[in-house]
């Protein structure tokens, strides 16, 4: 489980609080305003924006107080995290090995998350070489790789068209199931929190709320979730 004890986020004129907890195995979409913090929010729980007060807990334990790469996540970005000099298959395994040293069961598992996210084939392509789909797909080739339990996603499907985001949430919601991990999504489409997550977070005026039903949120929203939605 999730868990933001009475967490405060500052920087500059600039204050977010949140105070709630995530079960796992959820899909949890934030929502919310432009500039309202939701890359603040899941930066903090990433490690990348220190707390101002307040603690954040995984499964009982703290994990505020490690770096990044000993926290039991994963995070997608808009722009994938891919290197541009390395192929598909080097940019996956950085998953398992920043040094890429890697034996003959890491190369297995390699091509393995290649194939299961439909890059087989592709895996000697730079990121250049391949299309919008195909890189979110190295993504989240690399995630499923990595198989942490805390999988974080900054909007990284915004710019593909309606079918291609549908059939990368899809694969989304397969990794996750299949290794049970809790998914935080930022998202500016609502059909997309529809769509993966039966929990929604909303975040404005200051404020991270608790997960709420997204269907039943999104019928009847708060009225700054109301005026963003328009």
């Amino acid at each position: 489980m999730l868990e933001l004890e009475t967490v405060v986020l500052t920087q500059g004129d600039f204050s977010l609080t949140g105070d709630f907890s995530v079960p796992d195995g959820a899909r949890v979409a934030i929502l919310g305003p432009s500039g309202a913090g939701k890359s603040t929010l899941i930066g903090a729980i990433a490690g990348f924006v220190p707390l101002s007060s307040g603690m954040i807990r995984w499964d009982g334990a703290r994990i505020d107080t490690r770096p990044p790469s000993l926290r039991p996540m994963s995070i997608l970005f808009q722009d994938h995290n891919l290197l541009p000099h390395l192929s598909v298959f080097d940019n996956v395994a950085l998953g398992l090995n920043p040094s890429l040293r890697l034996t003959r069961a890491d190369r297995n598992a390699v091509m393995q998350a290649i194939e299961e996210t439909g890059l087989h084939g592709l895996e000697n392509r730079k990121p250049a070489q391949l299309s919008g789909g195909q890189i979110s797909r190295a993504g989240l080739a690399r995630i499923l790789l990595r198989a942490r339990p805390l999988i974080l996603l900054d909007e990284p499907f915004s710019a593909l068209g309606p079918a291609l985001k549908s059939t990368m949430l899809d694969l989304v919601a397969t990794i996750a199931e299949r290794q049970g991990a809790t998914v935080l999504m930022i998202t500016h489409d609502p059909e997309d929190a529809r769509r993966l997550c039966p929990q929604t977070i909303v975040v404005a005026d200051g404020r991270a709320e608790a997960p709420a039903d997204t269907a039943a949120l999104l019928q009847s929203p708060p009225p700054a979730l109301a005026a963003y939605l328009g």
